[in-house]
C-alpha cells in the first residue's frame, strides 16, 4: 500500500458521525493503517456511511493513492449504531452537526464508553474547545483536530489546544497528522481558531460584495484567484462548505467577536430558500 505510516496514527480509530467530513476522516485514518469504525444515529445513515467511505476509498485506488483493492481495505472499516463500539479505539474523532448541545450530549456519551487510556477530538470549525472540555470528565485527553473539507484532498488539520489539553495529546496530535499525510497548525482555543475566523471573515465580505452589486460572484472569485492566488475563491469555497454551516459558524462569531462578522442579508436569504451551494445543487453557482 502507498500513503500508509502505520506507526504514526492510532491502530484503532472512531468516528462520530458519517456525513460527508466524518466519513472524509475515516478515510484518512484507514488508508494511513487504522482499523476505523463510524458511528451513525441508525442503520440508514450507518449505511450512507459506509458507501461515503468506499466510495472515497475507490477513487484513492483509481488514483494510485492507495495500492490493492477495495475489499481488503473495507476489511479494516466498520460502522455501526452503538457508541459502545468505541470501546477498544485508542482515538475518537467527533464529527457532529455544529450545534453545542449536540456536540457536548454526543461528546459525554463517547467519552462514557472510552478506556481510561484513549483520547477524544472534536473536529468542530469553530466552537469553543475548552467549553466543550468542561463538560467532559477528561479534559486533559481531548483537543480540537479541525479537518477540511474535502478531507481526502486537502493538506491541512488545525490542531486546537485547550487550556487542560495534556502535554502528550499535543505531541501525539502532531504525529497523527503527520502519519496521514498532511501539515498541521497548531493554535490556542479561540473563537473561529485561525482557520474558521479569516476565512469566514473573507467570505462574509464577498458576500457583501455581490449584495452591494459590485460585482458578480464570479468576477469575485477571479480578483481572489488570480489576483491572489487563492486556489479557489471565497464565494465557490461558501459554496463547498456551505452556506448554512457558514451562517452558524458566522452567528456564532458574531456573538463572541462583535458586529463585523454580522451575516448579510444576502446569505440568510439564501439560506432560507434552501440554496445551500455544492450540496443543493444551487448556491453562488448553479451546480445543476
Amino acid at each position: 500500500m502507498t500513503e500508509s505510516t502505520t506507526s504514526t496514527v492510532p491502530s484503532t480509530v472512531g468516528v462520530l458521525g458519517g456525513g460527508r467530513m466524518g466519513a472524509g476522516i475515516a478515510h484518512a485514518f484507514l488508508i494511513s493503517g487504522a482499523h476505523v469504525t463510524v458511528v451513525e444515529v441508525d442503520a440508514q445513515a450507518a449505511e450512507a456511511a459506509k458507501e461515503r467511505v468506499e466510495s472515497d476509498l475507490a477513487k484513492s485506488l483509481e488514483r494510485g493513492k492507495i495500492d490493492g483493492n477495495l475489499d481488503v481495505w473495507a476489511e479494516n472499516f466498520a460502522v455501526s449504531v452503538d457508541y459502545a463500539d468505541f470501546a477498544n479505539c485508542e482515538l475518537v474523532v467527533e464529527a457532529v452537526p455544529e450545534i453545542w448541545d449536540l456536540k457536548v450530549s454526543s461528546l459525554r456519551e463517547v467519552e462514557a464508553n472510552l478506556s481510561e487510556g484513549a483520547w477524544l477530538a472534536t473536529n468542530t470549525s469553530s466552537l469553543s474547545v475548552d467549553g466543550l472540555a468542561a463538560e467532559l470528565q477528561r479534559p486533559e485527553r481531548f483537543c480540537g483536530m479541525h479537518f477540511f473539507n474535502p478531507v481526502p484532498a486537502s493538506k491541512l488539520v488545525e490542531i486546537v489546544i485547550g487550556e487542560r489539553t495534556g502535554q502528550e495529546l499535543r505531541d501525539l496530535t502532531l504525529q497523527w497528522v503527520a502519519g496521514l499525510g498532511k501539515t498541521p497548525v497548531t493554535v490556542k482555543d479561540a473563537p473561529g481558531f485561525a482557520s474558521s475566523r479569516l476565512g469566514v471573515a473573507l467570505g462574509l465580505e464577498a458576500i457583501r460584495m455581490v449584495e452591494e452589486g459590485v460585482a458578480s460572484a464570479e468576477d469575485i472569485d477571479n480578483a481572489m484567484v488570480l489576483g491572489y492566488k487563492h486556489p479557489v475563491g471565497p464565494l465557490a469555497l461558501t459554496d463547498i462548505v456551505g452556506l448554512d454551516v457558514r451562517l452558524g459558524i458566522a452567528e456564532y462569531l458574531e456573538k463572541e467577536l462583535g458586529p463585523r462578522f454580522t451575516p448579510p442579508q444576502l446569505m440568510r436569504d439564501m439560506v432560507e430558500r434552501g440554496d445551500l451551494g455544492k450540496k443543493s445543487g444551487k448556491g453562488f453557482y448553479d451546480y445543476s
